[in-house]
């Protein structure tokens, strides 16, 4: 038991809480469209920024989903990496009929193990929800936490999410009021496998 939910062995070994007839489990191409449900839902208030669904089928390996016993789509998140030692959580969303359920929390779990696994030391998330991404650890920071020599590679990339990182100008409009926050994995997140 974690937190009150049964545990049982996941994907690569690694721990998936399971209850409340949701399971955790990598995304496929058949997701995508509920996907970007959850999306719609959330960017039309601005909790989260919209993207592209040809966006969403190309990081569709980046994505974990929550979905019911009946097969609904029910929560989503992602993990990009972004450098060696560097990874962002994105697009964490749940269905609002299921807020306060622990999806949330479980899918950011999901996401925190999988950039462990991955060999990354820090995770990144640009959010509004700073209680929720404080729970875990995450603390708000200012600027871009990466060398300069670093910086300038990042600025290459064509993803959003990047210079959203990165707080370039042509972002801004995109992340008023969001806060940016990173977090240390420690040993104890690494995969024992």
């Amino acid at each position: 038991m974690v937190a009150g939910w049964p545990v049982r062995r996941g994907l690569h070994g690694l721990n998936k809480l399971v209850g409340v007839n949701v399971t955790i489990r990598r995304a496929v191409v058949g997701d995508v469209r509920g996907i970007r449900h959850l999306i719609d839902t959330y960017s039309e208030e601005r909790r989260l920024l919209s993207k592209a669904t040809v966006a969403i089928f190309e990081a569709v390996q980046e994505f974990f989903v929550a979905v019911g016993e009946d097969g609904a789509l029910v929560g989503c998140g992602a993990i990009h990496v972004m450098w060696e030692d560097l990874a962002e959580i994105r697009t964490v969303a749940v269905d609002p009929s299921f807020r306060g359920q622990k999806i949330g929390h479980r899918l950011v779990t999901e996401l925190l193990a999988t950039a462990a696994s991955l060999g990354v030391s820090r995770v990144f998330c640009l959010t509004f929800e700073t209680e929720f991404f404080g729970s875990f650890g995450f603390r708000p920071i200012d600027g871009a936490p990466v060398p300069a020599k670093v910086y300038e590679e990042l600025l290459r990339s064509y993803d959003e999410g990047v210079a959203e990182f990165l707080d370039l100008e042509r972002v801004k409009p995109n992340t008023l009021g969001n806060t940016r926050m990173l977090l240390h994995l420690d040993p104890f997140h690494q995969d024992p496998s």
